[in-house]
């Protein structure tokens, strides 16, 4: 579970996901204007939007989560900054707006 007080932030211009850590923490600070040494999530997807990388920092060093969809695409919203909940339906591929997975 994601603390309330945690920032969660979506880049969304698409990302290579060959990118690891230090590419990842760059485009954070580049494309999002924020220290990716906060604390913050910070979420990035390719350009078909089939895969999904989360990259925080955990007090000594940087954690990354990579998720793949098989048949379903990543459904980013609008805006750069997303609550817990959006960042849920996010993962799940599933449209915040509709409750519901969006197939390729």
């Amino acid at each position: 579970m994601i603390p309330s007080t945690t920032r969660i932030f979506v880049c969304l211009e698409p990302q290579d996901m060959r990118r690891g850590f230090d590419g990842l923490a760059a485009a954070a600070q580049e494309q999002l204007g924020e220290d990716p040494q906060s604390g913050a999530l910070f979420i990035f997807t390719n350009k078909r939007r089939n895969r999904l990388k989360v990259l925080w920092f955990d007090r000594n060093g940087y954690c990354l989560l990579y998720k793949r969809l098989h048949h379903a695409r990543f459904v980013l919203p609008e805006t750069r900054c997303v609550d817990a909940k959006t960042l849920a339906f996010i993962l799940r591929g599933v449209e915040t707006s509709r409750g519901r997975a969006h197939r390729r």
